[in-house]
């Protein structure tokens, strides 16, 4: 029998950073916050929350910036509204927050979703965003492409997109047995050796969150419903302005989930500086499977002098 299900105040993890929560666009949003200097929003990704990027909070504060780990509409302890998990609104949130920080704008770090709306923001909130590093994401557009022309590629790869369609049935699969399938996710788009069993037991518990499996399947739900709807055609209009901000794009070279050829063809939507690094070995999940490495290439990016 599962237990009860985790409070919100959960994922309110302790470490050197703290925690409060922040009103944007609407919705109040939990952040961890560490370090003063220029702003570095940190945004994660499926199945995750604000934890994933606990190593780069430290790494990236220490070198001189600000660094703000949101946990996402619907995740973790921010709030989990009955709408809004599309890009635009996602997109609105990232820019909402950094006007309720204090910030005219931000360098954003995106990893799987949050690298969604990292390509997003960048496309409809030009002036908010400084620069963008995307990881683990490739372009949205190419995201589309590959899913079409490519099905015993990228197609069979992120087949479970599809399941997540049904109504409800995929969110009690996805708390069942104490989110078994979290951790099988996990260990399906991960390298070796991850998730540890900390990792495991985190994300596991976030997901049985009230409202939590709802809110990630949404988004999930709107990116392949949008495709047949007019919102879908205006998030593709909106998708195919270039990108002029810096983007620095990181994959892992063994990532089974978006495949590494998916995300290579991604430049083409970035008429800025453009930076395209593969991490050999390394699986979806980066910031945590290679956390130093991770930290050491963004470090020397945001240092390099804007061209």
């Amino acid at each position: 029998m599962d237990e009860a299900a985790p409070d919100p105040a959960s994922v309110l993890i302790d470490g050197p950073w703290r925690h409060r929560d922040v009103s944007a666009n609407g919705t109040r949003l939990h952040v961890a916050e560490l370090g003063q200097g220029p702003l570095v929003l940190l945004l994660h990704g499926f199945p995750q929350f604000w934890w994933a990027w606990r190593h780069q909070l430290v790494a990236l504060a220490a070198a001189g910036y600000r660094v703000v780990a949101p946990d996402l509409r619907g995740y973790g302890a921010s709030d989990k509204p009955p709408r809004g998990y599309d890009a635009f609104t996602l997109a609105d949130d990232v820019a909402g927050l950094i006007r309720a920080l204090g910030e005219r704008d931000a360098v954003l770090v995106g990893h799987d979703w949050g690298g969604l709306a990292s390509w997003t923001a960048a496309a409809v909130w030009p002036r908010q965003v400084r620069r963008i590093a995307v990881l683990g994401m490739p372009h949205p557009l190419r995201i589309r492409h590959e899913y079409a022309v490519d099905p015993r590629g990228q197609g069979l790869a992120g087949a479970h997109l599809f399941g997540f369609q049904l109504p409800w049935r995929p969110e009690r699969q996805l708390v069942a047995d104490d989110a078994a399938r979290v951790g099988g996710y996990l260990r399906a788009w991960g390298g070796p050796g991850f998730p540890s069993d900390d990792e495991d037991r985190r994300y596991r518990a976030a997901m049985r969150i009230p409202g939590v499996a709802h809110s990630s399947l949404e988004y999930h739900r709107w990116v392949f419903r949008s495709l047949f709807r007019p919102d879908g055609a205006r998030f593709a209009q909106a998708l195919r302005r270039a990108v002029n901000c810096p983007v620095l794009h990181l994959h892992g070279g063994a990532d089974p989930f978006l495949l590494p050829d998916t995300a290579q063809g991604s430049g083409r939507f970035v008429s800025g500086p453009y930076a395209w690094q593969l991490l050999p070995g390394v699986g979806h999940f980066l910031p945590e499977e290679a956390p130093d490495q991770v930290s050491d290439v963004l470090l020397r990016w945001l240092d390099a002098p804007t061209p």
